[in-house]
């Protein structure tokens, strides 16, 4: 069997921060370890030139922009190698503006996948200006990754591609959380020595859309301690609204941690992961896949036709609660705390959900069998049996023990 040529088009790329860019890594650097031959398309994040180098065996090329406007980079170094590259697939993530515009100015000829990470939520009338293009560029579409099966029922522009609709859940690299270090062991306990303990567990950027203030307000209600980790606009009117209430003295706000897994101890140490996300601009939550794996029940909001709620499943592997009530959050929290077993329970459903579903090798190999049904011309003939019953075990709770 020939070596399969994959080339991503995302918007950045690490060391470039984001949820898209970590994920658009962690699934080249995958299909890279199943013998996928593997580039990524970008832009270049530090407005410089275009440049090429490696990550590990991913071939990453980052285009240099000569104008930006409205979220749209003009890069036509990115249009001159979209026309002539050397591939058999091309995975678009999305939402990516400048990505759908070259997309339609190349015209390339491999075949176009997409993974449909959300909706434009906040911006509708640059999204209703936008829609035509990306109409364009999806007639060519041969596959939707949309990445868990709420998003997409609840998805006004997906509903007319439902027979390209295959469900591919974002993955993680899970090693670092089952299998923590014994340095991050050790940064736990003291950690928890630290604190007044029970300790809350808040993690993301902070704006409207995450609900950080629900979690100071659940405080109130509950002991222990909340640490809020990342940094963001709203951090000053959050520190405010703690120091109303009188909880300014038990909440901690780390701000921006130097690495991505330097979260691993505050997971470990942590009681519960707090996700009160609220709007369906959190579509996934790939933090709750973190918490996890490393054995933090979650207590999440059911935000409709959002993931969020998909990921981290009510009762079987953390909590989930009404949007917008920090009564609620803290009435979780004490039953976590309170209910003898439980949290236990949670604890071991989580890490056997995110081994089942959420691991880096179960979406690369999932990504590479549609890739290859998509050249083959008979991708219509997959049947969806195999994921809907493997989703369907996991939502019962019957999964693979680690």
């Amino acid at each position: 069997m020939s070596t399969l040529r994959v080339c991503h088009l995302g918007k950045y790329y690490p060391p470039a921060a984001g949820g898209m860019e970590t994920h658009v890594r962690t699934l080249a650097r995958s299909q890279t370890d199943l013998g996928a031959s593997v580039e990524v398309f970008c832009m270049n994040h530090q407005d410089g030139a275009t440049v090429e180098d490696l990550d590990g065996l991913v071939r990453v090329t980052r285009f240099g922009r000569v104008a930006s406007a409205a979220k749209l980079d003009f890069c036509p170094d990115l249009i001159a190698r979209l026309k002539h590259v050397e591939a058999d697939v091309l995975h678009l993530q999305v939402p990516n503006p400048t990505m759908i515009v070259a997309i339609l100015a190349a015209r390339p000829k491999p075949a176009i996948v997409v993974t449909y990470q959300s909706d434009v939520v906040k911006q509708r009338l640059r999204s209703l200006f936008f829609r035509p293009l990306e109409r364009m560029v999806y007639r060519r579409v041969q596959a939707i990754f949309p990445t868990s099966p709420t998003y997409a029922e609840g998805s006004s522009f997906l509903k007319p591609y439902a027979d390209r609709l295959h469900l591919l859940p974002n993955g993680l690299d899970l090693d670092p959380y089952l299998n923590p270090s014994e340095e991050h062991r050790a940064e736990a306990t003291l950690i928890r020595a630290r604190h007044q303990g029970p300790i809350w567990l808040g993690c993301g950027r902070m704006v409207y859309y995450k609900g950080f203030l629900n979690a100071i307000r659940a405080l109130v209600r509950v002991p222990g301690t909340l640490i809020l980790i990342g940094g963001g606009p709203d951090r000053e009117s959050l520190e405010l609204e703690a120091k109303k209430l009188g909880v300014s003295d038990r909440v901690e706000f780390r701000g921006n941690l130097p690495h991505y897994l330097d979260l691993v101890p505050y997971y470990l140490a942590a009681d519960a992961f707090w996700f009160p996300s609220n709007v369906r601009s959190e579509a996934f939550g790939l933090v709750q896949v973190e918490a996890m794996a490393s054995g933090c029940p979650v207590i999440n909001a059911a935000i409709p036709f959002s993931g969020v709620p998909w990921v981290s499943l009510h009762d079987q592997t953390g909590l989930t609660i009404p949007v917008d009530d920090p009564i609620a959050l803290a009435e979780a929290s004490l039953r976590i705390l309170n209910e003898k077993g439980l949290r236990d329970r949670l604890s071991m459903a989580a890490r056997q959900r995110a081994v089942a579903v959420f691991d880096h090798r179960v979406m690369a190999t999932r990504s590479l069998e549609i890739y290859r049904e998509v050249l083959s011309g008979r991708l219509g003939e997959i049947s969806r049996t195999e994921t809907q019953s493997r989703e369907e075990l996991v939502a019962v709770g019957s999964l693979p023990q680690l």
